[in-house]
């Protein structure tokens, strides 16, 4: 996992390396078409609302590269806890 300052910064930097699709729209992800290649956690220092991670996410026949991005703790959505949770199952992770 890279540090890097901003939430903003990285997804900057993840449009750049191809990571285009925003699979915050309701995305339907199965684990057996994509992975997850890398993620970002960004912990909010003087608010735990701020606290967040960012999924750089690939289908597998690499046609498909996209960006999830979750609350972390508290302010973490459910609907993608269970698309995070179900491709790092499939990871065994």
């Amino acid at each position: 996992m890279e540090s890097m300052t901003t939430l903003s910064e990285i997804i900057n930097k993840l449009r750049a390396e191809g990571y285009t699709e925003d699979f915050n729209k309701g995305a339907q992800l199965s684990p057996t078409e994509y992975i997850i290649d890398k993620h970002y956690r960004f912990e909010g220092e003087s608010d735990p609302e701020d606290e967040a991670v960012v999924y750089a996410i690939s289908a597998l026949d690499g046609k498909t590269k996209g960006i999830l991005v979750n609350g972390y703790g508290p302010s973490s959505d459910p609907a993608n806890d269970n698309i995070v949770k179900s491709l790092l199952d499939r990871e065994g992770l």
